[in-house]
């Protein structure tokens, strides 16, 4: 992810807040109506939001600030709407990471008291203080004994892949804490917040076995990424990452790719060790873009990949299609 210092909110008064809430109607766009005695959820994207949606149920008002593809959530710039949403969450769910540090400048400058569901914190990805220095499923790069797993200002872990929301087991237990977060705000609709989770989880259960059952077949199998993304579910599917980490980490951080690095990626396109290429939609350079033609030139398949929802798609449906592409991609 590219890490960008959010600008400090110019947002001089309670009353100026209100009114420019009141203006522009529900922020973010992805909500449901009412809220089971005025509960409110507010999502860092609509992937998290719509899990959310889906434990809560129809009672509870879901707001998620990052509802669009054409939004990038690494470069958001937060706005007065969106702190407002957050001073009236009863819940918040971010993705964490490092990689929506604009939730935490909004909690902190809205004053929240709100108990948080960090889809990192619960995924168990992150190697603990005993293991730092060891690689994580997806990370871009292994860190070394001196990088540790240190943060950077908005939390970033050295060396760790942080797009959680395409490891589908970091998905179910994302599904199980905001159902025991809601169970507790709200003791009377537990079980309802219990038992829509379990069916999320089944259907993740499914995905996973769908996944699983691929990657028998995907032996020899290598990808090259623009972004390490997709990377976890390209993992669950079997599918080796042939891309050097300083090629995907440049892009990443948008910054130039070296030479070096980008003749290495075009050699594995023309010398046809690339199965596939996992293009980053939201994030392009002139550099990945000359990566895409090379790898159509060569027929090799490219499967497009995003950060955000698809318009229409649910969380389960988005990793459906993924899936199904990758398995289309390599069907040769």
């Amino acid at each position: 992810m590219r890490k960008n210092i959010l600008p400090a909110l110019a947002l001089t008064s309670v009353a100026t807040l209100a009114l420019a809430g009141c203006a522009a109607g529900s922020p973010g766009g992805t909500s449901t109506d009412g809220g089971a005695g005025g509960i409110t959820i507010v999502a860092s994207t609509d992937v998290w939001g719509n899990v959310a949606s889906v434990v809560a149920g129809d009672g509870v008002e879901v707001t998620s600030i990052i509802d669009s593809p054409d939004k990038d959530p690494h470069e958001y710039e937060a706005t007065s709407r969106d702190q407002l949403a957050v001073s009236k969450a009863s819940l918040i769910v971010e993705n964490g990471g490092g990689y929506d540090p604009f939730i935490d400048t909004l909690r902190d400058a809205s004053g929240s008291k709100a108990p948080v569901v960090s889809a990192v914190d619960v995924s168990g990805l992150v190697a603990d203080d005993d293991h730092a220095g060891e690689a994580t499923p997806g990370a871009t790069e292994t860190p070394g004994a001196d990088d540790h797993a240190e943060g950077d200002d908005h939390g970033h872990v050295e060396g760790f892949n942080e797009h959680v929301f395409y490891d589908l087991h970091t998905a179910a237990k994302v599904a199980d804490a905001i159902a025991e977060q809601l169970a507790t705000i709200d003791p009377s609709g537990a079980d309802g917040y219990r038992e829509r989770a379990q069916g999320f989880d089944s259907q993740i259960e499914g995905l996973e076995s769908d996944a699983e059952a691929f990657a028998s077949k995907a032996t020899g199998k290598g990808a090259l990424i623009t972004e390490p993304v997709p990377l976890y579910l390209l993992t669950e599917m079997g599918i080796a990452n042939l891309t050097p980490a300083s090629f995907s980490e440049a892009v990443e951080e948008d910054s130039d790719v070296a030479p070096a690095d980008l003749q290495t990626v075009l050699g594995l396109i023309s010398d046809g060790k690339a199965s596939m290429l996992a293009y980053n939609e939201q994030a392009t350079t002139s550099q990945t873009e000359t990566v895409r033609t090379a790898a159509e030139a060569a027929k090799v398949p490219v499967v497009d990949f995003t950060e955000t929802l698809p318009q229409g798609k649910t969380y389960i449906t988005w990793m459906q299609s993924n899936i199904d592409a990758v398995k289309s991609a390599l069907a040769g």
